[in-house]
């Protein structure tokens, strides 16, 4: 998931974190998964995992889970998925062949992105240096996505204001923040 906590942190998957890097090395991310074949030519209907549908514009080239490679030619929405076609693909039969398969793409790298790959294990810090603990997941939330922490702290992601992939979150929360009731 890319979050950008200056735009009140718009994921790039909606209900949970992109998976981590997978893959032999190459770092790519889970995007979507092929559910079923639609009609007789080949198209197939596609789950997205996340919000980012440039992911299945004409032309991308996506990574199946044993490697090979799928460029779409065509997508289109559909009750909440797509309906895909991909170049090579023209037979019902084909088609059926790709049920179930997860495809792959590389990270994007955008000035101000935040992945949740990156913030899961990370260190969470103010800027005044007071460790507040762990990042354990990033959670949904309508109005910001939230870190939390261990020992149960919860920081919108509007106050991170710097990170180092995997090691470190400097956040800027407002007073009282961490206090309890």
């Amino acid at each position: 998931m890319g979050l950008d906590p200056a735009a009140g942190a718009t994921p790039e998957r909606n209900v949970a974190p992109e998976p981590a890097p997978v893959g032999d090395g190459v770092g790519l991310l889970e995007v979507g998964r092929v559910v079923k074949p639609h009609a007789l030519r080949g198209e197939v209907v596609v789950e997205l995992l996340t919000n980012r549908d440039d992911r299945l514009a004409a032309g991308t080239v996506l990574t199946a889970a044993d490697g090979g490679e799928l460029v779409v030619e065509a997508s289109s929405p559909h009750h909440h998925r797509w309906i895909v076609r991909f170049a090579g693909v023209s037979t019902i039969d084909a088609a059926e062949e790709l049920r179930g398969t997860t495809l792959f793409a590389s990270p994007r790298t955008e000035a101000g992105t935040l992945w949740v790959h990156e913030l899961i294990g990370a260190e969470v810090v103010e800027v005044s240096g007071a460790h507040r603990g762990t990042v354990e997941s990033v959670q949904a939330n309508p109005a910001s996505d939230l870190l939390v922490l261990s020992g149960g702290g919860l920081v919108p992601l509007r106050f991170v204001v710097g990170h180092e992939p995997g090691i470190r979150v400097v956040i800027d929360p407002p007073a009282g923040l961490f206090e309890l009731d």
